[in-house]
């Protein structure tokens, strides 16, 4: 999936109060990534990143992802032009997640494809009914992805 290689991860000590960056791929060599406003706090989207996807948004500040669906490296934005800027990389204790601050562009700052500023632009309706738990929209959508995401035939 990926050649790019981070440094091998050490000691429980050094992995959870040191200072290398040596994040912990799953079996598949995929991380979790969450995406967050730099300048809200909103969580916009979760993803995933192989270690060339990590690498190269560390390189190029863009955000950078692995879309399992198509099975490549995704730079968020490509076709879109809903570019995220990275403003900050965080990793949590056991640095097994990566958590990226951006500055959202383009079409009116939707992270969505479906045209939403969000992913998360949906919550579980209340009152919650356990056997048919219904969604409610939380937000309105920016844009419309017909006319931003064109079919390449």
């Amino acid at each position: 999936m990926s050649s790019f290689v981070f440094p091998v991860r050490t000691t429980t000590a050094e992995i959870e109060l040191g200072t290398t960056l040596q994040p912990k791929f799953g079996a598949d060599g995929l991380i979790p990534c969450i995406t967050q406003d730099a300048a809200t706090g909103e969580v916009l989207m979760f993803a995933f990143m192989n270690a060339e996807a990590l690498a190269h948004t560390l390189r190029t500040k863009k955000a950078t992802y692995w879309s399992r669906s198509r099975n490549k490296l995704w730079v968020k934005g490509e076709e879109s032009g809903n570019v995220q800027v990275v403003k900050e990389v965080f990793t949590d204790c056991d640095q097994d997640v990566v958590l990226i601050k951006v500055d959202q562009t383009g079409s009116g700052g939707a992270a969505c494809h479906n045209g939403y500023k969000s992913c998360f632009y949906r919550k579980v309706a209340e009152p919650a009914d356990a056997a048919t738990p219904k969604l409610a929209f939380a937000a309105q959508r920016l844009f419309d992805p017909a006319t931003v995401y064109k079919k390449k035939a």
